[in-house]
């Protein structure tokens, strides 16, 4: 029970969640016992600093059990070196996220929406000039200074401000809308940020996810955009032997941040970012990364330096 929210909120009379705890932590060279065990050894910490929380009461732990409280509580328990922040979501379309030695506090919410749009401005012949249709993703962020307070802003403002747009854009062209004529992601971003920077101040970024593999960022001034793909591999950590060979279906993140082509709306087509990337994803896709050239550590934080000595000139953004 959230005690200090309004008697008719649901989330002030008994309920549950499924929680899921996530922390990101600047690594160094002697953070981990066992190079290559890095992720391993954190969640092991993790683990037993979300403990206390499972399968219980949360009151009975912590008064105000909001996601904001929980973020709190579990990063003083982790107490690790380098720990940037620690998010708690307690479903899969909301959360908060704390900094570590701050007050400060990033409250997010998804929503879903449906929609057509072809872009105007792409070369002839490109699929996207096409009118098609997406199953849009839109995360809104808030940053907030809560010293002092249980909570940030509500889960269910943030649903109260997007309704209206959610009126607007699902189940539309959205070439349509004044200011979507070029509906890129970035364009959708903006539009979004417009509509509702100047009634909501503590709104610090947009996020819309074109598809579940790319999608884009916007704070009001810069663009960041991400493309994932996948690849699936085999590794060892150990001297090769055939029994510490073991492998992964990988994903990776690729982000860019560039300034925006005004004509084209975007900061590049995510298209091109793919093609641009597939020698490399060729050299890791079912191989043993061991033998793969120039990689001296298959652990994750090696491979993640490999990929981007290989893409710091190809890709530059």
């Amino acid at each position: 029970k959230v005690d200090i929210l309004p008697s008719n909120h649901p989330a002030s009379n008994l309920h549950g969640h499924n929680f899921t705890a996530r922390t990101r932590v600047v690594l160094d060279d002697t953070w981990a016992k066992v190079p290559g065990n890095e992720i391993q050894e954190l969640k092991t910490k993790l683990d037993k600093a979300i403990e206390p929380f499972n399968y219980c009461y949360l009151n009975d732990v912590i008064p105000v059990p909001t996601d904001e409280n929980l973020s709190r509580k579990i990063i003083e328990s982790l107490n690790l070196p380098g720990i940037e922040s620690l998010g708690i979501a307690s479903t899969r379309n909301q959360g908060a996220d704390v900094e570590s030695n701050s007050n400060k506090i990033h409250v997010w919410k998804r929503f879903q929406f449906d929609a057509a749009h072809q872009l105007p401005h792409v070369p002839e012949g490109h699929k996207c000039g096409r009118m098609h249709g997406h199953g849009f993703e839109v995360v809104l962020h808030a940053i907030q200074d809560i010293k002092g307070q249980d909570m940030g802003v509500d889960f269910d403002y943030l649903e109260e401000i997007w309704n209206p747009l959610q009126e607007d854009l699902h189940h539309k062209c959205l070439n349509d809308i004044s200011g979507l004529e070029n509906p890129t992601s970035e364009m959708l971003a903006t539009w979004i940020w417009n509509r509702l920077k100047l009634d909501f101040p503590q709104l610090s970024w947009v996020t819309v996810y074109e598809t579940v593999s790319a999608g884009c960022h916007y704070d009001g001034a810069q663009y960041r955009i991400w493309k994932e793909q996948r690849f699936e591999a085999a590794l060892s950590l150990n001297d090769g032997r055939n029994d510490s060979i073991y492998g992964h279906s990988y994903i990776i993140r690729l982000h860019l941040n560039s300034p925006l082509d005004e004509v084209l709306g975007w900061i590049m087509d995510y298209g091109d970012v793919k093609e641009i990337f597939k020698p490399t994803l060729k050299q890791l896709d079912h191989y043993y990364l061991n033998e793969v050239e120039g990689i001296k550590d298959a652990s994750l934080p090696g491979l993640t330096q490999w990929i981007k000595s290989k893409l710091e000139t190809k890709l530059p953004a």
